[in-house]
């Protein structure tokens, strides 16, 4: 079912799979996604019991592109709630890649309220010069600044590159370009307007009191391993698992296990 939710003005897209009246768990993508980025999960047999919600963050997808509104922490915690609501919380979060530091965002304003559980897939939780919590790698740093860029003859041929780099093993033909066609499809002001920002979280995270797992691939070149060590050494009882050779789709690249792990989360925080 695809629907829509409203806050501070913004229509956001929503994507609901699975079963209506189970507790939920809701998706957040990441940096110039969408929430098509979560198919594998949405469609997976064994994670349907849930009520599954992706949405499309504003800017992104089928969700509206207002003007401004980006850089502050209160909109994206805001707009998360709103899609918490919908969804019926207490619900379990997942994050991947920007998506964590919106629920940074969500956990500064609101603190655990309408949470039941955290998942990190990839994250970050800080972003801005000098934040443990929000280092990229690589291939972030390789696509900067062109892929912000207003010129398609210099975006493009970036974001292109970007894509191809996010997997270290082979992801299905479908979805990659559908992962390419979001980047494209994001506008520049969004995009630009994401990088904008400088927000550190350690407070936030320390606060933490709900099951937290955090997922990174050992071959991430997008947001840097030691991302994910720091958000696991400031979240009290946060448990990890490591993917080896996984980069940073680790939801596509490693479906089976990823969504087994995410799968065994929510059987045991819903218990």
């Amino acid at each position: 079912m695809n629907t829509e939710v409203s806050a501070n003005g913004v229509r956001l897209a929503v994507r609901v799979e699975g079963a209506e009246n189970a507790p939920a768990i809701v998706f957040v993508h990441g940096w110039a996604q969408s929430s098509q980025a979560w198919q594998p999960q949405l469609t997976d047999e064994s994670l349907r019991k849930y009520r599954l919600v992706a949405v499309d963050l504003r800017g992104h997808g089928a969700s509206d592109v207002p003007a401004d509104g980006y850089g502050d922490s209160q909109v994206w915690a805001d707009e998360l709630a709103a899609v918490l609501d919908f969804a019926a919380a207490p619900a379990i979060v997942v994050g991947w890649s920007y998506g964590g530091l919106v629920i940074a965002d969500y956990l500064r304003a609101h603190g655990t309220a309408r949470l039941s559980g955290i998942v990190l897939v990839g994250a970050i939780t800080e972003i801005g010069r000098g934040r443990p919590g929000g280092s990229i790698g690589p291939a972030m740093a390789a696509a900067l600044p062109a892929a912000l860029s207003d010129d398609p003859d210099i975006a493009v041929p970036a974001l292109v590159e970007f894509s191809r780099a996010q997997a270290t093993k082979v992801v299905p033909g479908a979805l990659g370009q559908a992962l390419l066609g979001a980047s494209l499809s994001t506008p520049p002001l969004v995009r630009k307007a994401l990088f904008k920002r400088d927000v550190g979280s350690e407070d936030v995270l320390a606060a933490i009191d709900v099951p937290t797992l955090i997922v990174h691939g050992t071959d991430d070149r997008v947001v840097n391993f030691s991302a994910a060590e720091y958000a696991a050494g400031k979240i009290p009882g946060a448990v990890t698992r490591w993917l080896s050779d996984v980069g940073h789709l680790p939801f596509a690249e490693a479906r089976p296990e990823f969504s087994g792990a995410l799968r065994q989360f929510a059987d045991d925080v819903t218990a």
